[in-house]
């Protein structure tokens, strides 16, 4: 039995799985064998992995070189009794921690939702009684009964099936419920095409079914699906890679320049103890304690745009990975398309009319293909209209301020289509009344009704189905008057091929006049006779935003591929009205199944449209593109999606239509599920990077300047020009009334015009590093020329020429805050008071350097002292100096970029 684990049970007829099973048709399993089989296969349940305990999951949280930094920082000024500071210190890394640790708890709910979506009752016949039990019970060999409304408890083999049809879109990515039957298939059959099965978690929509129990719990293709997800690698963001890397480069950069700075002071004779306070300070000077409150916050208010335009963010960092998106893998059902199955084109009366509008909505026109929009429809139309509004039993409600349909998409689209010529159900259905009904039956293709007119006309039978079926029992059809013409069968697939080269789902409708007094309808009474009526080609059509939002990613150099588990045709059809690129080369699951993964590497770049992929299959397309060097977004909605979404670089779920499981594993949850909101998100990330680079390119030169002081200091046998605790002011005040007013900072033009950056482009280029060397040898000859000034020439004490020294810097950052509003263009391009933000941290800055040089408590606890007019005079030169220098600087490397270019 065990031997039978994992085997593909579709290409075996039912009797030979019952054999193999070891189990009847009609009694179900024994008592005693059921007892055995679940003490062999276990509870029908998917098994949770053991993942990283709370305080584990805690703990890593600091395991990061800039944290490692941070927290030596705090413990030396612990030492030196610098309390407030360390605490301060203490507080940036602990608050960071607690938030990595949050959002990493919300991510390991994804296997529990996993795991939940199996939970339900079914129906089994056991020991020949039927008896309804949880599903966690149901083993293998269980003969379950299936009917409308029952969620499938485990991976069944049909063994009878009656009219059944089965959403399985959580699983496949099919956009309408797919029609079951127990036939055998051939082996090779995709998942997606297996209709002799049903899978754990796909919904009954329709009919009933009988099916043998083959796979439960982790074998299971849920199961299968939840081992992925385990089993998938769960990438670092770009961001947090830089900003590790950066981190390790800073960290031994400041070990060295710590080390430099004791030696070569005892070299020169000073005191070991003197020595150590001085390294100390150049490496607190240097460590930008600001920086992960910054990027913290930074992403936040990121967060919160974002929230803003309809995408919510479950991870910090993915606000910065949208930002260097190079390419979207979006599923094609409610996405890039309405989710509502729209007419589109008519054949009636030998005429074909198009339709415009889109959705339940009944808003757009009926015209001729010519253009001419019909005021008064004819009879045929009216008749195909009527036909496909009374043939139907399904209803339009509104949800949530739209209009959706209770039942199937296709009957939905008809009662629209009759609605746009001014057909109601109500009316129709009073003025001719339902009086018997032939339900959908997957060996007739058909549905038929029997209606008798209130007005005492004659009873008539209305059908609908595929055009073969429908073709087979019509001899005559009607002309534009309604009047009966001779059946051209060449004319009426041309139409039907046209419509299916557009990715249209293609319906024939049909109407026979029945004797007078007829009640009963029955199949022989449809058999011949009929009326052909025309045709109704129907598609899920794109959203018009989802047009613009690709057209934009396509200017923003970012690459838009379409990954569905629906029909090649129609995923090309709709690939080509949303203009993809190289739309009409479609890739089947099929296929890729037989592609290396060398050439799905070379093929990922050429292709835009993946159809009937399995899920699987959509983490080895996701995997091929980033081996390529791409940073990559992925949508999705069902279960299926869950691996791919968890591998990518920034998972993106679907708010309405996703699984708790799609959600669980995404970095963001759109809440319109629509693609234009993804577009809308990557402009945010763009802004949100920019942003967190000038956060950067502003406080790295005042970190390097007050490490360059104190080397000097060392260096020329000199007193210290700025303390320890006086660094530490600096550094966290300034970084949160000056840096972080940066963040607020708006988006600039252009934004979405330019290409995304190269992921492995580090955060800092040549321009950006070499205008922070300069800043950074700015303030150093600023703070220390005037130290010393004010030494040598002023007569001021110590503590006066170091306050002078601490303003220097603040004044410099203050002036150069203003440079770093834009990192390429001035600030009056970009609106010198568009941030007022900017103005109002400047100021209460300038209110705190005040208190901090005349309050004598201050004086005390930071060793400064008060100064004169003309010292404040000299500090406000230093800062304006650079602010001019800064200017001329991207000024010059802009005018090199822009020659470069021609």
């Amino acid at each position: 039995m065990d031997k039978l684990i994992g085997k593909h049970w579709h290409h075996l007829p039912a009797d030979e799985v019952l054999d193999l099973l070891e189990t009847d048709r009609d009694k179900g399993l024994d008592l005693f064998e059921i007892e055995a089989r679940r003490e062999r296969f276990g509870d029908n349940a998917i098994t949770a992995k053991k993942g990283k305990g709370p305080l584990l999951r805690f703990l890593l949280q600091f395991h990061q070189p800039l944290i490692y930094i941070l927290l030596a920082a705090a413990i030396i000024t612990a030492l030196l009794q610098e309390w407030v500071d360390s605490g301060v210190i203490f507080g940036v890394v602990l608050v960071n921690a607690l938030i990595g640790f949050i959002q990493e708890a919300k991510a390991v709910k994804a296997m529990e939702a996993l795991a939940k979506t199996m939970v339900t009752e079914a129906t089994v016949i056991r020991a020949g009684e039927k008896r309804r039990i949880s599903s966690t019970e149901v083993t293998v060999g269980d003969i379950v009964l299936l009917q409308s409304g029952d969620k499938v408890p485990a991976d069944m083999r049909l063994i009878s099936a009656r009219d059944l049809r089965a959403d399985e879109s959580a699983l496949t990515g099919e956009s309408v419920p797919v029609e079951k039957v127990e036939e055998t298939l051939p082996h090779d059959t995709v998942l997606a095409d297996r209709t002799n099965m049903v899978y754990g978690s796909a919904l009954i929509t329709y009919g009933q079914a009988a099916g043998v129990v083959v796979a439960i719990g982790d074998h299971t293709e849920v199961g299968r699906i939840s081992q992925l997800i385990s089993a998938t690698e769960e990438l670092q963001t770009p961001l947090l890679r830089k900003i590790a890397d950066f981190s390790r480069v800073l960290l031994y950069v400041i070990l060295g320049l710590a080390a430099v700075t004791f030696g070569v002071g005892l070299l020169r004779g000073e005191s070991a103890f003197d020595m150590f306070m001085a390294a100390v300070a150049l490496a607190v000077g240097a460590i930008p304690e600001g920086l992960p409150a910054a990027m913290t916050i930074t992403l936040a208010i990121g967060v919160a745009r974002m929230a803003k335009r309809r995408a919510i963010i479950r991870k910090l960092p993915a606000v910065e990975t949208l930002g260097s998106t190079t390419v979207i893998c979006s599923d094609k059902t409610g996405t890039l398309t309405e989710n509502q199955m729209t007419v589109q084109e008519i054949m009636a009366g030998g005429q074909i009319f198009e339709v415009s509008g889109s959705g339940y909505a009944p808003e757009g026109a009926i015209s001729v293909k010519s253009g001419q929009v019909v005021d008064q429809p004819g009879t045929a139309l009216i008749e195909v209209l009527r036909c496909g509004l009374l043939c139907n039993d399904n209803l339009l409600v509104e949800k949530e301020g739209r209009l959706a349909v209770q039942g199937d998409p296709t009957e939905g689209a008809l009662i629209t289509s009759a609605a746009k010529a001014g057909l109601s159900m109500q009316q129709e259905s009073s003025a001719r009344r339902r009086i018997d009904t032939i339900p959908f039956e997957s060996q007739h293709q058909y549905m038929a009704t029997l209606h008798t007119a209130s007005d005492g006309g004659p009873v008539v039978a209305y059908a609908k189905g595929s055009v073969e079926s429908m073709l087979e029992r019509c001899a005559m059809a009607q002309d534009r008057d309604g009047n009966p013409v001779p059946l051209d069968e060449t004319v009426i697939q041309a139409a039907v091929e046209s419509m299916a080269a557009r990715g249209l789902r293609v319906l024939a409708l049909a109407r026979k006049e029945m004797p007078s007094g007829t009640a009963r309808l029955h199949h022989k009474d449809i058999a011949g006779g009929m009326i052909f009526l025309g045709l109704q080609g129907m598609i899920d059509p794109p959203r018009a935003e989802a047009i613009k939002a690709v057209g934009n990613c396509h200017t923003a150099g970012i690459h838009v591929k379409m990954i569905t588990g629906d029909h090649a045709l129609t995923a090309s059809a709709v690939a080509q009205q949303i203009g993809l690129a190289n739309a009409k080369r479609v890739i089947t699951g099929a296929e890729l199944a037989r592609i290396s993964d060398k050439e799905l590497i070379d093929l990922v770049g050429e292709v835009s449209v993946y159809a009937r992929v399995a899920p699987e299959q959509k983490l080895r397309l996701v995997e091929a593109l980033q081996e390529r060097g791409n940073v990559v977004a992925m949508t999705g909605d069902g279960v299926n999606d869950a691996p791919a979404l968890k591998r990518a670089d920034i998972g993106v779920a679907m708010g309405i239509t996703g699984t708790d499981v799609a959600k669980e594993a995404s970095d963001m949850v759109l809440t319109d599920d629509n693609f234009a909101s993804i577009e809308a998100a990557v402009e945010e990330g763009r802004g949100t990077f920019d942003n967190l680079t000038k956060f950067i390119v502003w406080t790295l030169p005042t970190n390097i300047g007050e490490g360059l002081v104190i080397l000097a200091a060392i260096f020329m046998g000199v007193v210290l020009p700025i303390l320890p605790v006086q660094i530490l002011w600096i550094n966290m005040t300034t970084a949160v009334l000056l840096g972080l007013m940066l963040v607020f900072e708006p988006k600039e033009p252009g934004i979405m015009e330019r290409p995304p950056r190269d992921p492995q482009e580090p955060i800092l280029t040549r321009v950006l590093i070499w205008r922070i060397l300069i800043v950074g040898f700015l303030m150093l000859v600023a703070a220390f020329g005037l130290f010393n000034y004010e030494l040598r020439l002023a007569g001021a004490s110590d503590n006066e020429a170091r306050t002078v020294a601490v303003n220097v810097f603040v004044m410099v950052e203050v002036f150069y805050l203003l440079n770093c509003r834009s990192l390429t263009k001035s600030v009056f391009e970009v609106g010198f008071f568009s941030n007022p933000w900017v103005f109002g941290g400047a100021c209460l800055m300038l209110v705190l350097q005040l208190l901090f040089t005349y309050v004598p408590a201050m004086n005390t606890a930071f060793g400064s002292a008060p100064i004169g007019i003309e010292s404040w005079a000299r500090i406000v030169v230093a800062g304006s100096v650079v602010m001019v220098v800064v200017g001329l600087e991207k000024f010059v490397a802009r005018r090199r970029a822009e020659k470069a270019l021609r």
